[in-house]
């Protein structure tokens, strides 16, 4: 009966565990909080350590003579994302000043229009794409974080881009590939793990979600979390379809803000003291539009893979949906 329910949503293995994960954490976090196993498993203590394994069992699947499109792939849907979050963010921020248009300030859109949930991504790609969409998951996790943000608006230290960094966020899937090329049984025995972890990482994503973000982020952390989804999704898409010659369901895959984003306007106020007195108010839409778009996303996603065709659902099939 679970399983069932969890099918019939979007992303349902990861979005479902998320939803609830957030909302224990936002009334009843004692329940998780009581340490040792519960904490490390409930709680967003474990995600890093989650999404490493998942990685790792996903790289087990690619075979080197694969790994051009996953450059092509991801490298569209990255820059893409990047270059419609930094161009309304500019722009807002040009032509209204630092404290934006209709109370978003350039801070706050650029640090949730250009960071996406990798963890919605995989999901929606374990459901809608194949094997190298994917393992795009790692490439596209250059810009959960202040990197792309600062780049774009010109802080200071443009030019000490942290390589280790990005090294460090392939490694765990660069590994598994190496082993699973070496070893086809490896990597029959791992594949299925990427799966199986889905809703325990959503739930420890979800563990450091507060559902009061969105009424403290008032109507304009709704509006930047739209932005986000529909504005930038709608570019992402069109980038996906006509450079990537691609059906486009993973370009609205990637029109989420991350969770991490959340950090990021501190980290900017920290940087370019002139940016502080906009922090706060920042992070409360940033985390607002990551709630927002976990929840949207998958819709979206998953309505246009039927309409216009997609690996697991090719458009024949689609078509009579």
């Amino acid at each position: 009966m679970i399983m069932k329910f969890l099918k019939k949503i979007p992303a349902g293995m990861m979005v479902v565990p998320m939803l609830l994960g957030a909302f224990i954490n936002t009334f009843f976090p004692q329940i998780t909080g009581i340490g040792s196993f519960t904490t490390a498993v409930f709680t967003s203590a474990g995600a890093n350590t989650a999404i490493g394994i998942q990685l790792f069992c996903l790289g087990t699947t690619l075979q080197f003579r694969e790994m051009g499109g996953v450059v092509k792939r991801g490298g569209i849907l990255l820059l893409s994302k990047f270059a419609i979050g930094a161009a309304i963010g500019i722009g807002v921020g040009k032509i209204f000043g630092p404290a934006g248009l209709f109370g978003l300030s350039a801070l706050a859109i650029i640090s949730a229009v250009t960071n996406s949930n990798g963890s919605v991504y995989l999901a929606l790609m374990n459901s809608f794409g194949d094997e190298v969409d994917q393992a795009a998951m790692p490439l596209l996790a250059i810009n959960d974080g202040p990197m792309l943000t600062m780049i774009a608006m010109g802080v200071g230290g443009l030019a000490d881009i942290p390589i280790v960094a990005m090294i460090a966020a392939i490694g765990p899937i660069l590994i598994g590939m190496i082993l699973g090329n070496i070893d086809k049984d490896l990597s029959d025995f791992l594949a299925p793990a990427g799966s199986i972890l889905l809703p325990f990482i959503g739930f420890c994503l979800g563990s450091g979600m507060n559902l009061t973000n969105i009424v403290k982020g008032g109507a304009q952390g709704i509006l930047l979390g739209l932005v986000t989804c529909l504005v930038g999704g709608a570019f992402i898409m069109a980038c996906d379809r006509f450079i990537g010659r691609r059906p486009g369901y993973a370009g609205w895959a990637v029109a989420t803000t991350a969770g991490n984003a959340v950090a990021v306007p501190a980290v900017i106020a920290a940087t370019d003291p002139s940016w502080a007195a906009y922090a706060d108010i920042a992070t409360s839409q940033v985390a607002a539009s990551a709630i927002l778009t976990a929840v949207l996303v998958p819709f979206i996603t998953a309505w246009w893979a039927k309409k216009f065709g997609c690996p697991k659902l090719p458009l024949a099939e689609a078509s009579q949906k």
